[in-house]
């Protein structure tokens, strides 16, 4: 009987040994699933050859080409043309990420707060941008900006063209839904007695939202206004339907230099931009500590 027991508590540890052992392989088996390529293209930022495929040495020859010549007539066409795509993703996330940030945090506490009618129609077409493929929403966008352009020139004449505005537009109608969607999680948390409470000592409702709402709801805010910001940032497929001339972003730019080869110039921008995501997410994580402190 003994025997049994021991053996059977033997058993039992091998089981848990295996269990953890498989645990820690899985989750290292996901980390580098998701963090290995980032960490090939960092390397490759600084490869000597103009191919990633072969590595010829270090370098940091393709960064100073990137900031040597900014703006003077000299600089590599290239370069150049890198950097106007990256200015224009940028500024087409910033736009998008204010806006859609205002309207989404806005619907987050319509549906939250108040009840009404069409509210769950309205909740219904809250989750179709997450939904839907964005090649149906980048052709869907594009049918919707030919039809209504189409309409102006018929009555004013002005003709309307593709450009970084329909972009900035395109960027809006999908991140309102996912800022709306990472707020009102947030709002959800909120306990309404503390609002009730401003209101009991004589606070209308914009100061009420001003000094009790907006800071408790403001972590979400902030979560939902970076997750937009790159989602905008490294979108492609609805910018390549209602882009136009000169309204060119960086994934669309390195999707036509795949035609023809990737240098570790775009690797290298790509390596910039991952540092400055990165000191995005630490600076937001650290207004959001601060948040909860106070």
């Amino acid at each position: 009987m003994r025997n049994a027991l021991t053996l059977e508590r033997r058993w039992d540890l091998a089981i848990r040994f295996l269990g953890r052992v498989g645990l820690w392989g899985i989750t290292l088996a996901a980390l580098l699933f998701l963090y290995l390529p980032i960490a090939i293209l960092v390397i490759y930022s600084f490869n000597t050859s103009r191919m990633n495929a072969v590595w010829r040495g270090f370098t940091l020859d393709w960064y100073r080409s990137l900031f040597a010549g900014i703006g003077e007539s000299g600089a590599d066409v290239i370069t150049g043309q890198i950097w106007d795509a990256l200015f224009n993703s940028l500024w087409v996330g910033g736009i998008a990420t204010v806006v859609a940030t205002v309207f989404g945090t806005m619907v987050a506490l319509a549906l939250e707060r108040f009840k009404f009618r069409q509210k769950t129609a309205l909740e219904a077409l809250l989750f179709l941008p997450i939904i839907i493929p964005d090649i149906t929403m980048g052709i869907s966008l594009l049918v919707f900006f030919s039809l209504v352009f189409q309409l102006i020139q018929t009555v004013t004449g002005v003709r309307l063209v593709l450009g970084l505005p329909t972009v900035i537009i395109g960027h809006i109608a999908f991140n309102i839904s996912y800022v709306a969607v990472t707020v009102r999680s947030r709002i959800a948390e909120l306990d309404p007695a503390l609002e009730e409470a401003a209101q009991d000592l004589g606070a209308n409702e914009w100061r009420t939202f001003y000094r009790v709402t907006l800071p408790l709801i403001f972590p979400g805010i902030l979560s939902g206004a970076l997750l937009a910001f790159t989602l905008s940032l490294d979108d492609f497929v609805i910018t390549f339907f209602t882009a136009g001339v000169g309204s060119t972003t960086l994934p669309v730019f390195v999707y036509g230099m795949i035609k023809l080869s990737v240098t570790p110039a775009i690797n290298a921008i790509s390596t910039l931009m991952l540092m400055a995501s990165f000191l995005i997410v630490l600076a937001s994580l650290a207004l959001q500590r601060r948040s909860l402190q106070l």
